[in-house]
């Protein structure tokens, strides 16, 4: 059984569901916590993806499933359990519309000079250690190596970077990938290669490091990054091969999944996935929505969420093809805490 300090995720992520109702001014509660980072897709209509953060003071709004530079609508505040709109936008409340939305909690903020090669930048963070989330807005210096404190003090396995000014793809670093491609959340193919993405540079306990790109460093731009490690019990971010079988692969993960993002790395042209428990309280789940697009929620038996990890149900190749590799990211709920309270299969 896998042991953790985090006796309850849904202090540090969980997903929220609601109805749109068109007002400029509606709340959307039921979290636990105070969130610093959310994403939001409908699932009825055709909208890009929305997000927010709370280090980006503007709260201006960011779309996962395009290039664009962070724009208006609004959100009007982070809230001691969820969050209130400033405006009404079709991405995220439209009278009468359902959405999913996906919150992280940071939390302890903080400012400083990045480092490395360059000239040292501006930049400001919102870490939670405990639960391995920080968010990082920064100003590029142009500069290969120029690094970027983190402030969580472990490796980070994932770095989702998006330029706040500028029309460039949304840039992931996954250390499982590598430290000499990107993958683009906003697209299906399989990423890019190059040295200027993270200098050909596996993150540290204390930075991640980035090359000349205009996408995560032109210089005096801002970006956005947000960052992920791993956390036993609670987080975990992998890799897999996968069998083209109804009786698909198990991937362990040690916890109880609540969230699952997919991505096959070895074709191009195919789909992110995303699943939660949320959508699909009981097995099988298969109520799934695509990062890289706008499309609406569509629907199959994709794979079981179990007690300690995910069983694959499908032969689809956007996640089962046989013989390829495919990269994930999941949260979920301990087995057992240090407080010895044990998870309950579904």
């Amino acid at each position: 059984m896998a042991y953790t300090t985090i006796n309850k995720s849904t202090s540090f992520f969980d997903t929220l569901l609601y109805t749109g109702d068109g007002s400029a001014t509606q709340s959307i509660s039921g979290l636990n916590f105070q969130p610093d980072f959310t994403w939001i897709k409908s699932r009825v209509a055709t909208h890009d993806h929305y997000s927010f953060d709370a280090v980006r003071t503007n709260k201006k709004g960011l779309e996962p499933s395009d290039t664009s530079a962070e724009r208006t609508p609004t959100l009007g505040s982070f809230d001691n359990d969820g969050f209130t709109f400033a405006s009404t936008d079709g991405f995220y409340n439209a009278n009468g519309d359902t959405y999913a939305s996906w919150n992280w909690k940071a939390g302890t903020t903080g400012s400083g000079t990045t480092t490395g090669s360059g000239t040292g930048k501006a930049y400001s963070y919102s870490v939670n250690t405990t639960s391995g989330f920080s968010i990082i807005k920064y100003v590029g210096n142009g500069s290969s190596g120029h690094t970027i404190p983190h402030h969580l003090g472990a490796v980070p396995q994932i770095v989702l970077v998006k330029c706040l000014d500028q029309t460039y793809n949304w840039c992931m670093y996954n250390k499982h990938y590598g430290n000499g491609k990107a993958l683009y959340l906003n697209d299906n193919t399989i990423g890019a290669t190059s040295t200027g993405f993270w200098n050909d540079t596996h993150s540290t306990s204390s930075v991640f490091t980035l090359g000349n790109d205009n996408a995560t460093n032109q210089n005096d731009q801002n970006y956005i990054a947000y960052v992920w490690t791993e956390k036993v019990g609670y987080s975990k971010f992998g890799k897999y091969v996968g069998n083209s079988s109804t009786d698909g692969i198990f991937i362990y993960t040690g916890f109880k999944p609540t969230f699952f993002l997919v991505k096959n790395i070895s074709t191009t042209g195919k789909y992110w996935l995303m699943f939660d428990n949320k959508r699909d309280v009981d097995n099988p789940v298969g109520q799934r929505l695509y990062p890289a697009v706008g499309d609406v929620e569509a629907t199959g038996n994709e794979n079981d969420f179990l007690s300690n990890g995910i069983k694959l149900l499908t032969t689809g190749d956007f996640y089962n093809a046989s013989g390829s590799d495919y990269i994930y990211m999941a949260f979920g709920q301990s087995l057992v805490g240090s407080n010895n309270v044990p998870c309950i299969a579904r």
